[in-house]
């Protein structure tokens, strides 16, 4: 999540994954519209609980089907619930549906939901309405950033594409609480995959789409109480939510706070509860003085630059990419990011289930060799101290994202004579800005995992996906990506998607930098924090103790 996920701050990590059967694990340290409905608080059940939590950006969207960045994906997993929702340490667990069934081919689910599984307006959570929702995303006419993620779904890409209508997707209700969904291949993943903001029910597309409280309806342990943009968001508890009894906050508030050192210093003076990321310069005296409310993990995501393939001066030009790529001191980077990040010189991220990361052959020169073979590229792709490139460099403003690339354009300079520009965008602008390659040559993104699956991260780069950004195509890749997809056999499946790496890699679309971490602080009275592979902390699962 990309993108949901897609260009955020620099930081934040992984830990336990116990979803799949093979799964890696990583051992680290409302508003109601209904008058009958009770108010979110818990008379008689002392002071209420209020957690305050920071967030590096400002949700474009709560609308699920309209969000494709971390920041709303992070409030919008706090408002809805899916079929299935992640417990805190990221395992797999029943959500709207009580429990399902698979048949033997594995491509055929049968889910039972909840007979007390109520929107926050009191009425029933149908299986219809999960119909609904997922048609309403995959219409092209909705134009869904996130409707890649049903693709698994039997109809679902042709809808995508146009070629069939909404109502063609292979699901069914055969009543009001029973959903059986046909997919097209099997997917041990599926039902983590259920658990992603994509596949979450709306109760209407006007209640999807409005931002008020007054009218808003969602069926997740919190609902919408209040948003001043540029400011902050606000929640209370969702007394119709059928697992209330185990959420133990009242209210949770989202400060916005896309500075680093200004989160660091309202958590500081006391404004904030917990932040979700931290000042490089600020890790050295928090581990000495304030280690018990540092967590810093690692997790499934990937910080990367994008090449726009598709234009001049990088389109048709392979020497030049790969110049660009060799020319990029890892190591520095993420010693000056000094949080334990690990440099990247592939895409798909260690610890990813069923795989072995691909990485370029290039990857152990010492960093002499590295550079002459940078420089011997650069004039082979037509370029020269005398005649040198230039680029235009797009970010989303952020402090370390912008660190990072004065870093890499001082290298390219020194190195091979690149002029680069760069430019900075508030977040909500960037988000439109990426997908618009007139602006940029190269631009800064990252993506973490929406699954514990290598297809995850290799999906994004399908022509027909929404988050391929660099307008990268190759037949020969997507091949390889098909039959994984029609391959059940785990050995097969695992070649399949390390051969679409490798090919990918060897074509340079993109540049990835490091993999990263997660990094936040939290008071030592706010209980239930566990880092886990997906980055998702869920204010369910957290509550405040006596303090």
């Amino acid at each position: 999540m990309l993108i949901r996920c897609l260009a955020r701050f620099d930081g934040v990590a992984v830990v336990g994954v116990r979803w799949l059967p093979k799964a890696v694990f990583f051992g680290l340290t409302g508003l109601l519209c209904s008058c009958s409905q009770p108010d979110a608080g818990s008379p008689g059940a002392g002071p209420p609980q209020e957690l305050r939590r920071g967030l590096s950006g400002e949700p474009a969207s709560l609308d699920p089907a309209a969000a494709a960045d971390t920041f709303s994906s992070q409030v919008i997993q706090d408002l809805y619930e899916g079929l299935t929702r992640e417990s805190a340490t990221g395992e797999v667990a029943p959500g709207v549906a009580s429990s399902w069934t698979v048949d033997p081919t594995g491509m055929k689910y049968t889910f039972q939901l909840r007979p007390d599984a109520r929107w926050s307006n009191g009425n029933s959570v149908r299986a219809e309405e999960f119909i609904a929702s997922w048609q309403r995303a995959l219409d092209p006419k909705t134009a869904s950033p996130v409707a890649n993620e049903l693709r698994l779904i039997a109809g679902a890409s042709a809808i995508i594409s146009g070629a069939l209508p909404p109502t063609s997707l292979g699901v069914a209700a055969p009543s009001h609480d029973i959903l059986v969904v046909n997919l097209v291949q099997p997917a041990p993943y599926f039902p983590q995959l259920l658990s992603h903001s994509a596949a979450f029910p709306i109760h209407s597309e006007a209640s999807a789409r409005t931002h008020d409280p007054g009218l808003w309806i969602s069926n997740g342990p919190f609902v919408l109480s209040g948003w001043r943009v540029g400011t902050n968001i606000e929640l209370k508890r969702n007394a119709a939510y059928w697992d209330q009894a185990k959420v133990k906050l009242d209210r949770v508030e989202y400060q916005f706070s896309p500075d680093q050192n200004s989160q660091f210093a309202a958590y500081r003076s006391g404004q904030l509860d917990m932040t979700d990321t931290v000042p490089a310069n600020a890790i050295a005296s928090l581990r000495q003085d304030h280690s018990q409310e540092l967590f810093i993990a690692p997790y499934l995501a990937t910080a990367y630059y994008g090449l726009n393939f598709v234009s001049l001066p990088l389109k048709g030009n392979l020497k030049l990419r790969t110049a660009l790529t060799m020319a990029i001191n890892r190591q520095q980077i993420v010693d000056a990011l000094g949080l334990g990040q690990a440099q990247a010189f592939g895409f798909v991220p260690p610890g990813t289930w069923n795989y072995e990361p691909q990485h370029w052959a290039w990857e152990k020169l010492p960093d002499a060799a590295r550079i002459a073979e940078a420089r011997k590229m650069y004039a082979e792709a037509g370029f020269s101290p005398a005649t040198p490139l230039r680029l235009r460099m797009l970010l989303n403003s952020n402090p370390s994202i912008k660190q990072t690339a004065i870093m890499v354009s001082a290298m390219w300079k020194e190195v091979l004579g690149v002029e680069t520009s760069l430019s900075d965008e508030e977040f909500k602008v960037f988000l439109d800005s990426r997908h618009d390659r007139r602006k940029w040559d190269v631009v800064r993104l990252a993506w973490n995992a929406d699954y514990n699956d290598a297809s995850s991260f290799l999906d994004i780069f399908r022509s027909n996906s929404p988050n391929d950004d660099t307008g990268y195509f190759n037949p020969a890749f997507e091949k390889y990506l098909d039959e994984a997809a029609k391959t059940a056999d785990a050995a097969s499946r695992r070649s399949l998607l390390q051969s679409a790496e490798k090919q990918m890699l060897d074509d340079y679309p993109v540049i990835p930098l490091y993999f990263l971490v997660s990094k936040r602080l939290v008071k030592p009275y706010v209980s239930g924090m566990t880092p886990n592979a997906l980055d998702r902390v869920g204010s369910k699962s957290l509550s405040i103790l006596p303090h």
